[in-house]
């Protein structure tokens, strides 16, 4: 089976309006608009207001969110390597910044079914100088400052369609809200509203509907197609602290598949954990849910959870691609994508908040001198692709160019190669490693294979349960905002089943039922399968301590 064949084609038709186009209820027209207020697009929005107020100019700056309140859809490991914080906010010390600790103590383990062997800890993955964080209290901490500079903030209010004029992209569009399954118009109906710019910065996160929708649009390539993971975290508050950062390798992840554990001590006894794993995994009944419920009965992970409670789940995919990936520019006519939109993650040091800062300052800079130029076209923007191309976000990705994609011939082969680019300063093996989208890997689907577990409702919990603790509210008549594909076997609906981690698709009868309101943002589908789509306001998960 090959996903790919089954996967309908990004709605561009959805994702790209003509400005002007009929539908809207209120306009309005900003100098600077920013999707998304995640670390990229708040640094953004901060490093903007700090050029105006250092000039003492007026930028006219808004920033759209579509989760109900800051950083309830934000979700991250997280250990945060301070650089991008100091730079943008150079007076404050690190004690100030929202940082739950420094890393003092860390491990890496191979796991076996019942034991884990402690290993040397690789060069990328050396922590010492970075911070334990929340990436809900980090953005939420960012609005913060963004608010007092006078930035305005609209959150509820997710971005559904691109506005654009010729080649130049002009604003977005908002979802409509108050429609019912079919689309009908509920009493509490509002339309859609469109909001202008100058300069719309994209910083959707990783996935971003808008920013695929203009790099298919304009025809931007990238020398390998972006590939992903999907991480499933947990919160739990433990009765037995954990004094170390912990990383894993091997199980329960099959050896023909990518990915690794974490554990972290938020506090004495708040404890975050999580399983990531590479959507190019060959087995279509692998269930990235299930493997972490799996992973906590290990003697390593039980000991600390063991008495303890679940406090909140959540799951996000992760760029994987590295410097191969990152589309060839960043930049157009009236337009910027930044973070993970653009593929700013390094996946051997499993860092990417420094670099979505970092990317929304560089972005910043060029939009504030595009502004006060009277140039805000594609040649104008063009200086933030200068920017992060000599900075060390892109020199960074280089050093680690070929590391995941080693891990394309499983686990054994690739922890080889990996060493030698570690040994090599990635230098070896001297060309590019090609992939391909995860949606074209072969998937074998093995009836009976993946027997699964009953969850216990302490230690262990199902897709439903997990979606409760995410304080998902969204409501049960909201319109679908999947796009399936026609024709589905059941075979394809069973591995969507497996592969979504919120419990969305359900095989009933041997046909695809799809649970909506169930779905987390984690933008799995999308990789994948039916594509998401920008859905009502506050809709989907309310994160606080991911």
């Amino acid at each position: 089976m090959i996903p790919a064949r089954y996967q309908p084609p990004l709605p561009l038709d959805r994702l790209l309006l003509p400005v002007g186009a009929p539908g809207a209820g209120d306009r309005m027209e900003l100098d600077v608009l920013i999707v998304g207020a995640g670390p990229a697009g708040l640094a953004c929005a901060i490093e903007l207001a700090h050029l105006a107020q250092r000039d003492r100019t007026d930028v006219n700056i808004g920033v759209l969110e579509k989760a109900e309140a800051l950083g309830e859809h934000s979700l991250s490991g997280a250990v945060v390597n301070p650089r991008a914080f100091r730079e943008l906010f150079p007076d404050v010390k690190d004690a100030d910044f929202p940082f739950r600790g420094p890393v003092e103590r860390e491990r890496v383990a191979l796991l076996t079914a019942r034991r884990a062997f402690t290993l040397p800890t690789p060069p990328t993955m050396h922590n010492a100088g970075n911070y334990v964080a929340s990436l809900c209290e980090i953005v939420r901490w960012l609005g913060e400052r963004a608010t007092a500079l006078g930035v305005n903030l609209f959150t509820g209010f997710p971005a559904a369609s691109l506005l654009v004029d010729g080649r130049r992209v002009m604003g977005v569009r908002t979802t409509a809200t108050g429609l019912d399954r079919e689309g009908g118009r509920l009493s509490n109906y509002m339309a859609p509203n469109d909001l202008l710019a100058k300069v719309t910065a994209l910083a959707e996160g990783t996935r971003g509907s808008l920013s695929q929708a203009w790099l298919d649009w304009q025809g931007v390539t990238s020398e390998n197609p972006q590939i992903f993971a999907l991480g499933v975290k947990e919160i739990w508050e433990t009765k037995r602290p954990l004094d170390a950062i912990v990383h894993t390798l091997g199980w329960p992840i099959p050896t023909d598949a990518f990915g690794g554990s974490f554990m972290y001590p938020l506090e004495p006894k708040l404890v975050a954990l999580g399983l990531v794993v590479g959507l190019d995994y060959r087995d279509a009944a692998l269930d990235v849910h299930e493997l972490l419920q799996r992973m906590k009965r290990h003697p390593l992970f039980r000991r600390h959870l063991e008495g303890g409670e679940l406090v909140e789940w959540g799951a996000k995919t992760i760029p994987e691609g590295g410097y191969y990936a990152v589309p060839a520019r960043r930049s157009g006519d009236g337009v910027v994508i930044l973070g993970d939109s653009a593929g700013f993650v390094d996946v051997p040091s499993l860092k990417g908040i420094h670099y979505a800062m970092q990317s929304g300052m560089f972005a910043a800079r060029a939009i504030y001198a595009g502004l006060r130029a009277g140039d805000a076209s594609a040649a104008g923007l063009a200086e933030y692709d200068r920017l992060v191309n000599a900075s060390f976000i892109m020199s960074d990705l280089y050093r680690t160019r070929n590391m995941r994609l080693a891990f394309k011939d499983g686990f054994y082969v690739g922890g080889v190669k990996a060493g030698l680019m570690t040994v090599t300063g990635g230098r070896f093996p001297g060309r590019k490693i090609a992939v391909e989208p995860d949606a074209n890997v072969e998937r074998t689907l093995t009836p009976g294979a993946s027997p699964g577990i009953t969850p216990d409702g302490r230690h262990t919990v199902s897709k439903v349960d997990g979606v409760f603790k995410s304080g998902n509210a969204t409501r049960d008549t909201i319109p679908r905002h999947l796009v399936i594909g026609s024709d589905v076997p059941a075979a394809v609906a069973e591995f969507y089943a497996h592969m979504c981690p919120a419990g969305v698709y359900e095989v009933v009868q041997g046909a695809l039922r799809v649970n909506a309101p169930n779905c987390v943002d984690c933008k799995a589908t999308d990789v994948l399968g039916p594509r998401w789509t920008p859905r009502e306001g506050g809709s989907g998960p309310k994160y606080k301590l991911m």
